[in-house]
């Protein structure tokens, strides 16, 4: 039940809140009983209870609840605009990107763009990258020089679950 409301809350938090009338701010955030009472109208029975276990126990961190507890955003991930108003971070000397083989030659020829999302998002380990490269097809994982991307003055921000997001990567930092 916990996966099924986890991706639930992601399609309407990263995706389209429109599909159940329910409105982000400019930083993606929503208001939690306003999510709840949508959901509910949507046929999707979530409770404030069940709600807060989903956000503590997605093993991903997917979700952010305010510190009073009254609004929920998507940690990242998001297709609409939203301003995560997250600062510019220095990241670790090597990142991990996680791909499917069939996109390797598109890859090397472009970089890494970030596709549909809003930004490209990087892992800090190779073994979290090869779980997201096998959602896409036969994975495998891309080593990204951030030190030296970040040297020659591209922006990195680490997103609230730890993901650390770029606007490009160009191929000249990639490696297996």
């Amino acid at each position: 039940m916990s996966k099924e409301i986890s991706k639930f809350l992601s399609y309407v938090l990263r995706h389209a809140p429109e599909t159940i009338d329910l409105r982000l701010d400019a930083n993606g955030w929503a208001d939690v009983g306003a999510l709840l009472a949508k959901a509910k109208k949507a046929g999707r029975r979530i409770d404030l209870e069940t709600l807060r276990a989903v956000v503590a126990e997605n093993d991903k961190q997917r979700f952010t609840l305010s510190a009073d507890g009254r609004r929920i955003r998507a940690a990242q991930g998001h297709s609409i605009v939203v301003d995560l108003g997250l600062a510019p971070a220095e990241p670790p000397a090597l990142l991990y990107h996680g791909t499917a083989t069939r996109n390797l030659d598109a890859i090397f020829a472009e970089g890494l763009q970030p596709g549909r999302r809003q930004k490209v998002h990087l892992s800090i380990d190779g073994e979290m990258a090869a779980k997201v490269g096998q959602r896409h097809g036969k994975p495998t994982v891309l080593k990204v020089d951030a030190g030296r991307m970040h040297a020659d003055g591209l922006h990195f921000w680490r997103a609230d679950n730890g993901v650390w997001l770029t606007d490009h990567v160009p191929a000249r930092y990639l490696s297996f």
